[in-house]
């Protein structure tokens, strides 16, 4: 407390990020949304597009589809797609360079997550001057979200957040995070389904959640009110690099303004028919399944229509004991061969691939207002920063993109891209939302057509 400044009145305060000339500690600003378009499909409705992230690389011998390119022929890992199998499709040899280890030397974990949806190489270090880039999904959000309640939703399965050193130098933000606002700010995720339930709908029972919602925006507001006059006091006393920070800062609580402001003009919040989850489960499925039941709601009420979900961070050693699975996952991903390790990886491989496919599912079961499905009006990558996790390979890397996109995407097919960067898929998929402008991505080279 004694380090720590408040913008406080009338008994209300929230901690201000510090400052050196104010003698506490490191600023994370966020930059203000500056959303202009709504992306749809040509039958009219909502496009959304979705990231979700998984750890460790994968067993490719199980994993690649067999037959080659072509009609998609599913693999043992892939089996549990068969009933959306016509809605997707498996992409090979896109890479991310910037993961590779450079003179920067070991830290593939970090590379991988901090560069899978920015294309940047990470800055090495463990302190505060982190430096990534901004991820496509924090730049759709900028162009598409200001019609939507929420520019975009973050969420992570991951319950053990750290701070620090994590990655053989590397700071613990580019593990942890997949989503940045800015080369300096991580959009940090939720992990808690209960919270993010309450965010998107109001809490309470089913039928009251509505007038909670209002009156939590109201209170919202009002601890804006107390404190705008107070932080902006301070520039008074900051040196000239402080004051530009605390604009910044300044700039994160109006971009909060504004969104509760926008929240305020939906007349009809969404109140969904279900319970309001109790918090994060004990088994590592059900909070997966949780987290995709998030995602999912938020693009049926149109409360968004841009989300990642990273389900682990990289490097995650976690056991699975309801698969049998007593070993880390990072440890079996170094098996060295070992054909009962490779064994298991491919069941851990195919145990996250289960829950994606039943939310792809259940998204396809989702009537949307043109009579088609959630899931063919939506884009949705899922994949990992590496490929193979024994030899930390970044190339060719596992990745599937499921939804029809409206219509623009083609789908039960297996596409060999003959090593292009990642992030040319990302161009293109951009250029389907609407966002034409966008020409570079972290090591883009052109916008991928070919999906």
């Amino acid at each position: 407390m004694q380090r720590r400044r408040f913008l406080k009145n009338l008994g209300i305060s929230i901690a201000l990020p510090a400052y050196q000339s104010l003698l506490p500690k490191g600023i994370t600003a966020t930059a203000a949304n500056n959303s202009t378009a709504l992306a749809t499909t040509a039958s009219g409705a909502p496009l959304r597009t979705a990231y979700c992230y998984f750890p460790n690389g994968v067993n490719e011998e199980n994993w690649w589809p067999t037959g080659g390119s072509g009609k998609l022929q599913l693999n043992r890992t892939m089996k549990p797609l068969k009933k959306v199998k016509a809605k997707i499709q498996a992409l090979g040899g896109l890479d991310h360079i910037n993961a590779t280890a450079g003179m920067d030397g070991a830290g593939d974990h970090a590379r991988a997550s901090a560069t899978f949806l920015t294309g940047e190489r990470p800055r090495k270090t463990a302190g505060k001057d982190i430096r990534a880039g901004v991820s496509i999904d924090q730049i759709i959000a900028n162009e598409i979200g200001s019609e939507t309640r929420f520019p975009s939703l973050e969420l992570t399965c991951d319950t053990g957040r750290k701070s620090g050193r994590c990655d053989s130098g590397y700071a613990c933000a580019y593990q942890y995070n997949i989503s940045w606002q800015s080369p300096t700010t991580p959009v940090a995720p939720e992990a808690n389904p209960r919270a993010v339930f309450e965010r998107l709908f109001g809490g309470g029972p089913i039928g009251s959640r509505q007038a909670n919602f209002k009156k939590r925006l109201a209170q919202q507001r009002s601890i804006l009110d107390f404190v705008i006059e107070d932080a902006k006091s301070l520039r008074r006393q900051a040196n000239s690099h402080d004051t530009q920070k605390l604009d910044e800062y300044l700039t994160s609580i109006r971009a909060i303004e504004k969104r509760i402001q926008d929240s305020e003009k939906v007349k009809d919040i969404p109140d969904p028919e279900i319970e309001t989850p109790s918090g994060i489960p004990e088994r590592f499925s059900e909070h997966m399944a949780l987290m995709y039941d998030m995602v999912g709601l938020a693009f049926q009420t149109d409360s968004t229509r841009v989300a990642t979900l990273q389900l682990a961070h990289e490097g995650m050693n976690t056991s699975y004991p309801e698969i049998g699975i007593d070993e880390g996952h990072h440890y079996l991903s170094h098996h060295k061969e070992d054909p009962e390790k490779m064994k298991k990886i491919a069941v851990i491989d195919r145990y996250y691939l289960e829950q994606f496919a039943l939310f792809l599912e259940r998204l396809d079961a989702m009537e949307d207002v043109d009579g088609g499905s959630v899931l063919d009006n939506s884009m949705i990558v899922y994949g990992c920063g590496h490929c193979d996790g024994n030899r930390h390979t970044h190339d060719n890397l596992p990745i599937l993109l499921a939804g029809k996109g409206g219509g623009e995407l083609k789908t039960d097919r297996f596409v060999y891209h003959d090593s292009v960067p990642m992030t040319n898929l990302y161009l293109g998929l951009a250029e389907k939302l609407g966002i034409k402008s966008l020409d570079r991505l972290g090591d883009s080279t052109g916008k991928l057509k070919n999906v």
